[in-house]
């Protein structure tokens, strides 16, 4: 029985490979762009669970908050997430703060 991983696999493997060059750069140059908006993501991400952590430590919170919305504001300098989801983040991020 196949797991739902290698049937994702079985369905990326049966994409049909483009034969024009300016579509199989496209799909190179697709391929580098999720990869590094995943990045960007996943380090957000990552530094949310880092304030979450230093709030609920009591820990230097004010100084992640830094750090978290900084690497808010350049995951929107680059275009991965929108402005107002950003906005939404750092505003729940600011409450949590006034909280602690």
């Amino acid at each position: 029985m196949l797991t739902r991983r290698d049937q994702h696999q079985d369905v990326q493997e049966a994409k049909e490979v483009p034969n024009i060059q300016s579509a199989k750069k496209r799909v190179k140059v697709s391929e580098k762009k999720n990869l590094r908006n995943r990045m960007v993501k996943s380090g957000v991400k990552t530094s949310i669970r880092k304030f979450n952590a230093a709030v609920t430590e009591g820990a230097d919170a004010a100084a992640q908050y830094v750090a978290t919305t900084s690497a808010i504001d350049k995951a929107v300098a680059k275009g991965i997430i929108h402005k107002n989801a950003a906005n939404r983040k750092k505003a729940r991020l600011a409450k949590m703060m006034a909280k602690a």
